[in-house]
């Protein structure tokens, strides 16, 4: 357990480093280019759910806390995947910067690309296709990284980042193809190699979650990853939902999910009130460290959360 005294003047360093600071700059310039950009497109902005009686089960293990406030148990929303469905009953198109909490286990530490605290722009379309997102998503990161070149010109020198505005369209890489070629790491491979952010699809159904919409040939969804190039690996997550009844719980059936940790979210599917959307969500910090070309996405919040260790 680091002492206190050791802690506040780590803290200290870390507020006072321009590196840090022009870092936080540039997420800044992103986050409101972003939200300019999906206004322009018709979406509508929504506040965050922080804490929800359900969330998001992962696909990997993370430690997933649990409190009681009155008689209603609540989680910390691990993302708003659900919540960002039932609201394209009301809206079309919908995008929130979300807070996300995932208490991830501390060999992820050293990775450079996890942190238990950090954002995602979650944004979800009525009636689309992946295909719509994917080109959507595109659009995005080209206007950003256009518009951040502009005005953070200042900070990307000091960073010593020159972020290329990507072409389009992007490639594309099936998940099963890229496994069989080059085995479990493929993604670090792929990532090391590529100079411009590719897509990868087609996931095999054990992959993910339920939630995601299985293809007509029973074994990959329809979903997909954007990987950033030069090893700076996936930003976003995202597909088409699976939206009736039926499919879904045979999905929690593979997947042994048990509906009634979901209960009210399975109870508006069977009253046949979920509707067909596709969205993703894109990881801030790991989009801000890959334009500022940071080794840590910690150097892009003020009070970082690594896992498994003392800080901020």
């Amino acid at each position: 357990m680091e002492s206190t005294g050791r802690l506040s003047t780590r803290i200290l360093e870390h507020l006072r480093d321009p590196l840090v600071k022009s870092a936080v700059r540039v997420k800044s310039a992103l986050l409101g280019e972003a939200n300019n950009f999906l206004r322009g497109k018709g979406f509508v902005e929504l506040l965050p759910t922080v804490v929800s009686p359900i969330t998001d089960p992962l696909n990997h293990e993370v430690h997933n806390p649990k409190f009681r406030y009155y008689d209603q148990e609540y989680r910390l929303t691990q993302s708003m995947i659900f919540h960002k469905q039932l609201a394209c009953k009301s809206f079309d198109r919908i995008f929130i910067v979300s807070p996300n909490v995932r208490l991830e286990t501390s060999e992820k530490a050293l990775s450079g690309k996890h942190l238990f605290e950090f954002s995602q722009i979650d944004l979800e379309i009525k009636n689309a296709s992946r295909d719509d997102v994917m080109l959507l998503v595109e659009d995005l990161l080209a206007s950003v990284i256009t518009t951040i070149k502009e005005s953070c010109k200042r900070e990307l020198e000091y960073l010593s980042s020159d972020p290329l505005v990507p072409s389009r369209p992007f490639a594309k890489v099936k998940f099963m193809d890229a496994y069989e070629q080059y085995g479990k790491d493929f993604e670090t491979v792929l990532s090391s190699s590529f100079t411009e952010p590719f897509w990868l699809i087609d996931f095999p159904i054990w992959e993910r979650e339920f939630y995601d919409l299985l293809s007509d040939d029973g074994k990959t969804l329809k979903d997909m990853d954007l990987i950033l190039p030069k090893g700076f690996g996936e930003t976003l997550s995202g597909g088409e939902r699976e939206w009736e009844h039926p499919r879904i719980i045979n999905r929690m059936e593979f997947k042994g999910t048990d509906p009634e940790e979901l209960a009210w979210y399975m109870e508006i599917a069977e009253m046949r009130e979920l509707i067909p959307t596709a969205g993703c969500g894109i990881g801030v910090e790991r989009l801000a460290r890959y334009v500022c070309s940071l080794d840590n996405v910690l150097k892009t919040r003020l009070f970082p959360k690594v896992p498994g260790q003392s800080w901020i």
